[in-house]
């Protein structure tokens, strides 16, 4: 601001002199000043003395400040309701916002780091170079590999590699990438008595199936008969064609039983492929016992439910399938990628095969415990 010539307590003093009776002519060529500069004077300050000068003043800082301070309100207003469209969480994007307001406004640092709720100094944060780079990459290839597989499974596919991290690390990775699945939003359904499964103490000792449908590329359908065995998780066998009958259903079943024996139960549903009576004759002569859910009970066999949920969706659900050949021969590569590679949890992040080989040959299992 220019410095004024003469203060309040001399211009007051000027006024007096020509209220005494000197001359204005005489009194500006003394001062130095115009006639209109003096009238103007004496139109602002006439009548006072110098305390009423200083208390004038002091109004005019007052008055000046405030207008200062509005001003700065009504653009403090106007640069939030600019960037409050913007989510503004993290750190980095809060640093965006900051630049964005000091190059858009011109205002300084400080000032933009006060209106973004962000500290100096997390601004002028140099973030150190990313160490995780190579895992990233490997995290995303594996993801695109495994496209159905969360962190918990990709995790335990990089602790095979010899990545040796931990979940959490995994996790955030896997969160930054914008790898996560799309969740399922599940109904609520009525609270029942839990249905406690038998648990079979052997492998080879208990089996379940069950048929599930899908459709070639040109409309056709075609089904596909599952066994799983319940303790191990393995899949023995997949059978895909238009149609399964009964008979063709012995068929498979005896075909196991040349390469790794038959189960003492079989855990089925009602449908008409395992109440017929060929079914049923194998099943005396074999001297395999038929456990038959009750009607609309899928929960009574959860073994086969489940596998048949993730073949549906990590295998019929990502495929394409040009003919009957074609599915069988892409649902047999998934059988075998389930058996020999596929991590389950319930089986404490072990592929099938690998719990099976780990086994006692004999005896029961007590260490065990299921996870589903």
């Amino acid at each position: 601001m220019k410095a004024k010539r003469f203060t309040e307590e001399q211009i007051i003093g000027i006024l007096k002199q020509a209220e005494a009776g000197m001359k204005v002519v005489d009194l500006c060529r003394m001062h130095g000043v115009s006639d209109a500069t003096f009238y103007t004077w004496r139109k602002k300050y006439g009548g006072m003395d110098v305390s009423d000068a200083k208390r004038l003043k002091q109004l005019e800082d007052e008055n000046r400040k405030l207008k200062q301070m509005l001003a700065e309100a009504l653009l403090d207003n106007k640069i939030l309701k600019d960037v409050v469209s913007k989510k503004v969480v993290a750190p980095a994007a809060r640093r965006h916002v900051v630049e964005y307001l000091r190059q858009s406004y011109s205002i300084s640092e400080r000032r933009a780091c006060k209106l973004s709720c962000l500290d100096r100094s997390s601004f002028r944060y140099q973030p150190k170079p990313d160490k995780n780079t190579e895992l990233r990459i490997r995290l995303r290839e594996l993801a695109e590999q495994r496209r159905k597989f969360g962190s918990p499974r990709l995790h335990v596919l990089l602790q095979r590699e010899g990545h040796q991290v931990n979940h959490k690390r995994i996790e955030r990775l896997y969160r930054e990438e914008g790898l996560s699945l799309r969740g399922k939003k599940r109904k609520k359904r009525l609270s029942h008595l839990r249905v406690v499964l038998d648990w079979p103490q052997q492998a080879n000792e208990h089996w379940s199936m069950d048929f599930v449908s899908d459709s070639l590329w040109n409309g056709r359908r075609f089904r596909v008969l599952t066994i799983v065995d319940d303790l191990t998780k393995e899949c023995p066998a997949l059978e895909v064609d238009h149609s399964l009958p009964g008979l063709r259903v012995t068929r498979v079943l005896d075909r196991l039983a040349s390469t790794r024996g038959l189960p003492k139960v079989i855990t089925v549903d009602n449908g008409p492929e395992f109440i017929s009576r060929a079914m049923d004759a194998w099943a005396y002569e074999k001297k395999v016992r038929l456990r038959f859910i009750q009607p609309g009970k899928p929960v009574q066999n959860a073994y086969i439910e489940s596998f048949n949920g993730k073949l549906r969706e990590e295998c019929l659900n990502e495929n394409v399938f040009i003919d009957l050949y074609d599915a069988r021969k892409k649902i047999e590569a998934w059988r075998k990628d389930y058996n020999t590679f596929r991590p389950h949890s319930s089986l404490n992040n072990l592929t099938p095969e690998e719990f099976a080989n780990s086994l006692p040959q004999q005896g029961q299992i007590t260490n065990f415990q299921m996870a589903e």
